[in-house]
Formats: C-alpha cells, structure tokens, sequence
C-alpha cells in the first residue's frame, strides 16, 4: 500500500515569489516612508523658532517629533 504524504491542494515547494513581493512592498514603503520624514525634517526645519514655539516643539525638537517621539511633558516646562 502506497501512502501519499502531500496534503490535497498544497504544493510540496515553497512559494518564494509571495516573500519576495512582499519583501519588495516593504522596501518601497520603507523607503516612501523614509522619503516622507526627510521632507517633514526639513520643512520643520525651515520654520522659524515662533512657528515651532506655536505647535509646542523646539529646534531641537524637530527630529523627535517627526518620529513620534517628544516627551510633551518636558516640553511645558520650555
């Protein structure tokens, strides 16, 4: 008696070409996603410090806050 070990419907390879789509999408994103940042970085940066001083961050602060990452508790205390 002959038992058959593929499951019906499921190929024995592994399909490579849905990891390297994939893969290429997150490439892309990353990369539009990085893109995005340096442009908010440097528009920020070309406000001057009382249009900053207005949306609650410093010079200082540019970077971190393209990031997701000011701590607004210390920024009151600016």
């Amino acid at each position: 008696m002959t038992t058959i070990s593929q499951t019906a419907g499921r190929s024995l390879r592994p399909s490579s070409s849905g990891g390297f789509f994939s893969t290429l999408a997150n490439a892309a994103y990353s990369l539009f996603e990085r893109l995005e940042r340096r442009s908010a970085i440097k528009t920020l940066g070309e406000l001057d410090d009382r249009a900053l001083r207005d949306i609650g961050i410093t010079r200082s602060q540019i970077e971190d806050a393209v990031y997701g990452q000011v701590k607004t508790e210390l920024t009151r205390y600016l």
